[in-house]
């Protein structure tokens, strides 16, 4: 009988080789890929200004991303976030009507996020009902409001300082919303990897149950993501708002699907317990390089629809087919 090879532990071998063989090395490759074929795709695509755009194509989102990456892992999901973006754009945008400030709108942007975000926790973590029946739910409920308040207008007339936050540069080509996102991938990094709370989220997806008896406080950790994912969708509708300059009720339309196909692409579980926020950058970047590539190629708005649907499959299928085919072989 011809004895099964070992297989080396994780501890006997180097921080180096469990690099190489990361999903998180196999995107960073998938991004340099990317990045290699649209520069040959389009003459435009190498033009440093267009490339400090691109990064408008993923930024917002990635930030709702971070939050929801943690969401994830903890075993919940959060569908309303593009809803929660209308109805915090929606806000502000009235109060802009009645001539509040740059300040004031901002943190009515970012205290509405919050005030969804705790509503879905109350629903989730106090009644004890399901995440994604009640962010359908409240998906709807939100934007809904958006467009009793709207109907078929818009919201104009912001503040000339709050173009700053979606519009605005810090230094060079890079934009505000560029070192936003720096910003938050390092504490979401630091929060995840690096403490208790991290620690605690990853024992809750991993066994909510046995976390509970260890004295984790399951439904608290559960309640503070989901005002986390609130808050990251109120800044998100600042600077999607400040960067578009108006509101409409169809406004981040969709996006739920893309944080989502983000956060699964970046290495995270769908079905909780694992998961790492440099995946989820680095998957922002390559969903970025994808969507812009496509635009300079002209490629209809649907057809990236269409992408972004398959490759949500893609990413939740292929490693369910690779760990089924591998234990055939074992």
């Amino acid at each position: 009988m011809t004895p099964t090879a070992r297989q080396i532990p994780d501890r006997l071998t180097t921080p180096a080789q469990r690099l190489f063989k990361s999903w998180e090395a196999l995107l960073l490759a998938v991004a340099i890929g990317i990045f290699v074929l649209n520069s040959f795709a389009s003459p435009y695509f190498l033009n440093v200004w267009n490339l400090s755009d691109a990064t408008f194509n993923f930024t917002e989102k990635a930030m709702i991303a971070f939050a929801m990456a943690l969401l994830i892992i903890s075993g919940e999901i959060d569908l309303s976030v593009a809803s929660i973006i209308a109805l915090a754009s929606t806000a502000m945008g009235a109060a802009a009507q009645f001539g509040a400030g740059t300040t004031e709108l901002v943190l009515i942007g970012m205290g509405v996020g919050m005030l969804c975000g705790a509503f879905n926790a109350v629903l989730v973590t106090i009644m004890g009902l399901p995440s994604i029946v009640v962010t359908i739910g409240t998906m709807s409920l939100f934007r809904g409001i958006s467009f009793i308040v709207l109907g078929d207008g818009a919201f104009r007339g912001y503040p000339e300082s709050f173009a700053f936050f979606g519009q605005g540069y810090i230094w060079w080509v890079f934009s505000f919303e560029i070192f936003l996102f720096a910003i938050f991938a390092v504490i979401y990094a630091v929060v995840l990897h690096k403490t208790n709370f991290g620690r605690a989220v990853f024992a809750i997806g991993n066994n909510a149950t046995g976390a509970l008896f260890s004295g984790i406080r399951v439904q608290r950790v559960k309640f503070i993501l989901f005002l986390l994912t609130g808050l990251m969708a109120g800044v998100a509708a600042v600077c999607l708002t400040s960067r578009l300059g108006s509101t409409r009720p169809s406004i981040a339309l969709g996006w739920e699907l893309e944080v989502i196909t983000m956060v699964v692409l970046g290495g995270v579980n769908i079905l909780g317990g694992s998961g790492s926020i440099p995946g989820v950058v680095i998957a922002a970047f390559v969903m970025g390089l994808v969507t812009f590539g496509l635009g300079l190629l002209n490629v209809p708005g649907i057809v990236m629809s269409i992408f972004l649907g398959l490759l949500l499959i893609g990413v939740i299928a292929l490693p369910r087919l690779w760990a089924q085919l591998a234990a055939r072989r074992a």
